[in-house]
């Protein structure tokens, strides 16, 4: 019920953030365009709150849906307008004046996203540093060389300090920059360096859960642990086979398991499968038999059975975690690096969209973003700002698709207005309106299909 509310919370939180700045966007620029601005809405439906300005006149609302928002202007197609103020109505301002009130919104979305990284950068984020724990045979990252105790630091010249790094440079090279062979800087532990040609022609965006770290074959390093249960989830596999903390995994099938990480790439090649395992239990053993969930991860099924590992020790966890932090002028720098990348591979994602290069089970819905809302949320105030800039990124982006009913579709007709001369006519307006409402109902149903789907699995 926490990670419920929390959920929640932390969505109603991030999304209020971004749709008052995208509306405020919209709202700055009109009235310095001398548009007259009659109402500025937070969420659609019910009135909450609401409060008119004595100044402007613009009643400022607060409604009882917060699934975006809106800014209604003076607008004579709208309904009747004074003639003392048609100077104020959208409809009579310049083609270009339209055109900057309209894409301010999608303008400060994106710098929000850069406000927002800075802040993570300048606050620190946490991440888990990209040491490579070896390679599956036969992978890309065989192939190329890589082995126990690789840090990644650069791949093609862009630092990667965190595997989430290396996962997005690895999208981003893979599946937008041609699908070729990519160059990868590695560390050594003695601190020696040198470089690796990695083959990323396998990464693509076909599946949603597709990982390019797994993809290639990448094990990220585990330090050496015994294979002793310290915890089971309730109702898990490993629960109903009869595991109890402080059993030490010895063999399962005909398998010696030595420590932790062998028993955990045992299970996960075994989905689905019923294994006997043989147990270190009170200086006695035991025999079990468990059958892993299989999970889909990357494309290909993988076994989970939901028992815990010994604890990392301080020194491996220092090796294992990192911090990335900044200066000011540096955060600043970064929070428009990361905008930058994100927006160019949310670009190209959508492309895949279209051509059928990426899976149409990538797009997320409310549900989904929610729960990536709560789980910032509870990892702390940075990660939660990478989540609000990455969504931020997302909707400024959407918005700009030349579909009727968004931004995207309105600059459209004011550029055929710019070449035309004269404005699309209302008939075609009104049609490309339908068609706008239908395409966003089916896109929102396919993504809230997605959602159900995701939460069934």
């Amino acid at each position: 019920m926490t990670d419920f509310l929390t959920s929640v919370g932390a969505f109603i939180v991030a999304i209020g953030v971004m749709v008052t700045v995208h509306e405020y966007g919209h709202y700055w620029v009109a009235r310095r365009c001398g548009v007259r601005v009659l109402r500025f809405s937070i969420g659609f439906g019910r009135a909450l709150w609401r409060r008119r300005s004595r100044r402007t006149g613009t009643e400022w609302m607060i409604a009882a849906l917060p699934l975006g928002g809106y800014v209604k202007m003076l607008d004579e197609r709208e309904g009747e307008v004074d003639p003392a103020e048609r100077h104020l109505a959208f409809n009579n301002k310049s083609v270009a004046a339209r055109s900057a009130i309209v894409a301010a919104g999608p303008t400060v979305n994106v710098l929000l996203a850069v406000v927002a990284y800075a802040m993570m950068f300048l606050i620190g984020v946490q991440g888990v540093t990209p040491i490579v724990g070896g390679a599956e045979k036969g992978s890309p990252a065989a192939v190329a060389g890589f082995r126990d105790g690789d840090r990644i630091v650069a791949i093609a010249g862009k630092q990667t300090p965190t595997w989430s790094e290396v996962r997005l440079a690895l999208l981003d090279e893979g599946f937008g920059a041609g699908n070729g062979v990519v160059p990868v800087t590695v560390a050594r532990p003695d601190g020696a360096q040198s470089t690796r040609e990695l083959d990323v022609s396998r990464v693509s965006l076909k599946d949603d859960a597709t990982d390019p770290v797994a993809t290639l074959g990448f094990r990220r390093w585990l330090p050496d642990m015994e294979a002793r249960i310290t915890g089971l989830v309730p109702d898990s596999p490993a629960a109903a086979a009869g595991f109890r903390e402080g059993d030490v995994v010895l063999r399962a099938g005909t398998t010696d398991i030595g420590d932790w990480r062998d028993w955990v790439d045992y299970v996960r090649n075994h989905p689905a499968e019923a294994v006997r395992v043989t147990v270190q239990r009170d200086g006695a053993q035991t025999t079990l038999v468990v059958t892993p969930d299989a999970q889909e991860i990357g494309g290909e099924k993988v076994g989970r059975i939901g028992a815990y590992g010994p604890q990392i020790s301080q020194s491996d966890r220092d090796r294992m975690f990192t911090t990335v932090r900044y200066g000011p002028l540096e955060a600043a720098w970064q929070g428009l690096v990361k905008t930058w990348d994100v927006t160019r591979l949310t670009v190209r994602v959508l492309g895949g969209l279209v051509t059928g290069q990426a899976s149409l089970s990538n797009i997320s819905g409310p549900i989904s973003i929610a729960q990536y809302a709560g789980q910032s949320a509870q990892i702390g105030l940075a990660t939660f700002l990478g989540f609000i800039a990455l969504v931020s990124v997302s909707i400024g982006i959407l918005n700009l698709l030349p579909i009727p009913v968004l931004d995207g579709g309105h600059l459209l007709y004011y550029a055929i207005e710019a070449i035309k001369g004269r404005p699309v006519s209302d008939r075609v307006q009104a049609l490309g309106q339908q068609v706008g409402i239908a395409l966003l109902a089916g896109l929102m149903a396919l993504a809230l299909y997605n959602d159900v789907l995701r939460l069934v699995q």
